[in-house]
């Protein structure tokens, strides 16, 4: 198969930029990147670790990732990157079931590392998960951009790039609260968990590679500021910029004031 090109592709600061035809073509992209890293980490060092994120704007991508069915999964350790606090595990909108149910069960990788959020000592769920990532350095970290500009659950104004933990305890902006309202997982923002087990931005950026993936038109406003505002934790994602070694997955939709 011919290697998906993008339509535009430039630079900001360090930030590589690539928009693609669709948001399909845009998963598909990210997957044929995602695979050949992991390709290369298995032949390197005889394992992939990977930390996968969740959300509807993953969906195209986890889609196409989970067709490579030629990639050895036997060696391949998933983490992921956030849990809300106290949220049954058979509840829809627990990130572990769905990773689960978009690609865990369909590759069958050799662990797949769930963070726990029905726990009844959340610190301790926090220092084990971060053991866990330093004795499995991650190969790669594929996460999304939320409408208020959070990586995994760090949100604005309180995230912080120098944050010393890998795994922390996060109350939830009503922003946060309203964009998964209206991704459907709840019906309303008093359903919402005021708290959630994720990883920090420190330990997302220390994946060797990095990618971004965010299609989707209630992510253009983000993304514009995401490239184009001051570097700050009022906008997390704008660390991107700063990150020689991460790569931006837009659509059309969500590079709509890209490219206007």
């Amino acid at each position: 198969m011919a290697k998906l090109k993008p339509i535009f592709e430039t630079t900001n600061d360090l930030l590589l930029i690539s928009i693609y035809p669709t948001n399909k073509d845009m998963g598909m992209a990210a997957a044929e990147e995602a695979a050949d890293i992991m390709r290369q980490a298995i032949q390197a060092r005889g394992k992939a670790n990977i930390i996968l994120a969740t959300g509807n704007s993953q969906l195209s991508f986890l889609e196409a990732l989970s067709a490579y069915q030629d990639l050895d999964w036997s060696c391949v350790n998933i983490f992921h990157m956030d849990e809300y606090v106290g949220i049954p595990a058979n509840h829809p909108a627990s990130f572990p079931l769905f990773l689960h149910l978009h690609i865990i069960d369909k590759v069958k990788p050799k662990r797949f590392y769930p963070i726990v959020g029905q726990t009844g000592n959340p610190e301790e769920t926090c220092r084990r998960y971060e053991q866990l990532l330093r004795q499995n350095p991650a190969d790669l970290c594929v996460l999304g951009i939320g409408e208020n500009g959070h990586l995994a659950f760090n949100d604005p104004p309180l995230a912080r790039f120098d944050e010393p933990k890998w795994v922390q305890i996060v109350t939830l902006a009503e922003s946060c609260k309203r964009q998964q309202v209206g991704e459907g997982h709840f019906q309303s923002t008093e359903d919402v968990p005021s708290q959630a087990i994720s990883l920090s931005i420190p330990a997302l950026l220390a994946a060797r590679r990095v990618l971004a993936i965010v299609p989707e038109s209630r992510k253009a406003d983000i993304v514009v500021q995401t490239l184009n505002s001051p570097i700050s934790p009022l906008i997390p994602a704008s660390i991107l910029r700063q990150t020689s070694h991460a790569h931006l997955y837009l659509d059309p939709d969500s590079a709509a004031r890209v490219l206007a």
